[in-house]
């Protein structure tokens, strides 16, 4: 169902012609929620740096659309992970090289954390840390048309991340043992990230739908593909005075299996390459603060909590929680 929405979203965005007055950046709600990437273009020489901090809570397993109590899990693991809070500080810089042509690159460092309980009673935390994957897309404006704009994305995952991170539990004390996929630090493959946003303001209002996707290629040095992500998400503010907007936002998100030679017994199902599909829709309420003059003038902070509305998960698998991400931006 969210791949089909996900494809209707692509169609609408490319028949969209409406027409209304000048669309404008130069706003508080000139811009997406923080937890949208590569919302928006710039004229010809202009640059913005960005910092976002993100903090996302996992907490407890469900498979399907049904929490799964531990012990459930337990059944058929001999662990099962309970909670697993991941933060993330993300870097990136725009620039311009003409009027339709805005150049991207993002950088991160992750902080994982994830608790475990065991058959016997036992309790345990692994973690992992280090440098994430390195984003470098090109956002191409497609057409403008009154208040109306429509780009594209095309880029690539450079995969600087770490898929070697280990660390000591029960079972391999006192050596260190590779830690399961999701507490690795990057894909060790080269994805291709294309996509589309559409963005149109009117009076007080902005509003935008953006879908996207992370196609990988070929299989990285550990023997494993991590699966497609395919990602479409709308989004409506409102400019409550000229320095302050409010937003609301939706986003669906559908994601596949890992492919993986090696198959086997798990003792844990984050290990477990077929338990990784899932479908998810998110609620989100953000906060645009903009700066239009003075000493901060073009300075921008940002935040937003977005909590899951529905998941359903190719499990046992963590649960998404909720998650806050603020964030400063500065355009010069």
């Amino acid at each position: 169902m969210i791949r089909s929405i996900i494809i209707a979203a692509i169609l609408l965005l490319s028949t969209t012609t409406t027409v209304f007055a000048q669309w404008s950046s130069g706003r508080a709600d000139g811009h997406a929620p923080i937890g949208v990437m590569s919302d928006h273009t710039h004229g010809q020489g202009e640059i913005m740096f960005s910092y976002r901090y993100m903090y996302m809570n996992m907490d407890g397993n469900r498979d399907g659309t049904k929490t799964l109590s531990n012990d459930e899990v337990l059944q058929n693991f001999m662990v099962t992970p309970t909670k697993m809070p991941m933060q993330m500080h993300m870097l990136g810089v725009m620039y311009a090289i003409s009027d339709r042509i805005t150049l991207m690159g993002m950088g991160s460092y992750l902080q994982n954390d994830m608790d475990h309980l065991t058959r016997m009673g036992g309790k345990f935390t692994t973690t992992s840390s280090g440098i994430g994957d390195l984003s470098l897309t090109g956002l191409i404006s497609l057409a403008e048309f009154g208040n109306q704009r429509l780009h594209a994305h095309t880029g690539v995952s450079i995969p600087t991340g770490s898929i070697e991170e280990m660390d000591v539990t029960p079972a391999s004390a006192p050596d260190e043992t590779q830690l399961p996929f999701p507490m690795q630090l990057g894909s060790g493959t080269l994805d291709l990230l294309p996509g589309l946003t559409y963005l149109g303001q009117k009076g007080d209002f902005s509003w935008g739908l953006q879908t996207k996707a992370k196609f990988r290629t070929g299989e990285n040095d550990n023997g494993y593909t991590l699966g497609n992500r395919y990602t479409t998400t709308g989004w409506l503010g409102a400019r409550a005075t000229p320095w302050f907007a409010p937003s609301l936002r939706v986003e669906l998100n559908s994601w596949e299996d890992i492919e993986a030679i090696d198959t086997g017994n798990y003792p844990v199902h984050t290990a477990d390459p077929t338990l990784k599909a899932g479908n998810r829709i998110d609620l989100g309420l953000g906060a645009n603060v903009f700066i239009p003059e003075g000493t901060f003038s073009d300075v921008r902070f940002a935040a937003e909590f977005t909590t899951p509305f529905y998941q359903s998960l190719d499990g046992p698998q963590m649960e998404q929680g909720w998650v806050l991400t603020f964030g400063l931006q500065y355009t010069m």
